[in-house]
């Protein structure tokens, strides 16, 4: 369980393409502290292991089904990724519950640079649009964040200056691919009322 808010942007230092799957190697000062083989860690809002860990540096395998849901694959040695710890009981929930359970993916559409902020327009697969919810939560790329506008199957986000400082937002341009988790409360409700409606 993650709460969407980024702990720390790493760099991936290695990428090791295995029998299908990859292996990334990432450098990261803060977050390696404290970090053991076998804890979780939501690297661009993908929950994945790791399996290796050796000064500020962790390891982390992406497998078949996880490449195919996400954009770990479009990496490349110096990206920047979004990096978040789990929830700890103590932890404040400044964000919304994230699960790491990547949904689907979305495009950077349009970017638009305003006075004390940035909005992006994010493109989403229409099966997917019924989980927008106006003002709801969405997490891109592991970032807990709000939907501020929505237009057929696109949404809107408002960033902020120290958002676009702490994560790799800084670092989009139209036509990159991100990663989309829809709040987990409105898939359970759904998953609720096709299996009520299955039962009539």
């Amino acid at each position: 369980m993650f709460t969407g808010l980024v702990e720390e942007v790493g760099t991936v230092r290695a990428i090791r393409r295995m029998k299908g799957s990859i292996v990334f190697t990432i450098y990261a000062r803060s977050v390696s502290r404290g970090l053991r083989i076998g804890d979780s860690i939501a690297v661009n809002g993908v929950c994945l292991t790791v399996i290796k860990r050796s000064g500020t540096s962790f390891a982390v395998q992406a497998v078949e089904e996880t490449l195919r849901k996400t954009s770990l694959g479009e990496l490349s040695k110096g990206s920047g990724v979004n990096l978040e710890r789990p929830l700890l009981p103590t932890t404040r929930l400044g964000g919304h519950f994230v699960l790491g359970h990547v949904d689907s993916m979305g495009n950077i559409v349009s970017l638009e640079r305003r006075g004390s902020s940035w909005l992006f327009w994010i493109s989403v697969p229409k099966r997917f649009t019924h989980y927008l919810v106006p003002t709801g939560s969405i997490a891109v790329d592991g970032v807990s964040l709000t939907i501020a506008q929505l237009k057929s199957n696109r949404f809107a986000v408002s960033i902020i200056p120290h958002t676009m400082k702490q994560t790799i937002f800084s670092t989009y341009a139209v036509g990159d691919k991100v990663n989309l988790e829809f709040d987990v409360l409105g898939k359970y409700v759904e998953q609720m009322f096709r299996r009520r409606r299955r039962r009539r």
